[in-house]
């Protein structure tokens, strides 16, 4: 089975996402926890991963550094998705191996979009 994986600790941000990437055909998992995001990521690889930056316990950092290394030379996409929108927060997330990182409030129409295009170039 193919899907993204969803790893956002706001339920009412998890539920308005997962909808709409339904909504433009994909097939969603969601997890409110970065350990649980590894596990998932890891058990089957995931078209994409959408990660907070924060997140309980592991960080949606913390979950990006991860699947990028065990996946290797052929890692999922991630777009990292924060509050957090200084330049430092930006960088950090795309060091720590984001394909893209998107600062809420999220537009919906962009995510798709920028899901897609994730998607098509991996």
């Amino acid at each position: 089975m193919s899907y993204i994986l969803v790893a956002e600790d706001d339920s009412d941000i998890q539920v308005l996402v997962r909808r709409k990437l339904e909504g433009a055909g994909y097939t969603v998992r969601a997890t409110a926890y970065g350990d649980e995001a590894i596990q998932l990521a890891c058990g089957e690889r995931p078209l994409l991963l959408l990660l907070d930056v924060q997140l309980p316990g592991v960080s949606g950092l913390d979950v990006c550094r991860y699947v990028k290394g065990y996946y290797e030379n052929t890692p999922p996409p991630v777009i990292m998705i924060s509050a957090k929108g200084q330049q430092a927060d930006v960088d950090a997330g795309l060091d720590a191996g984001a394909d893209d990182y998107m600062i809420k409030p999220l537009v919906l129409r962009e995510l798709v979009q920028k899901v897609q295009n994730a998607i098509q170039n991996s």
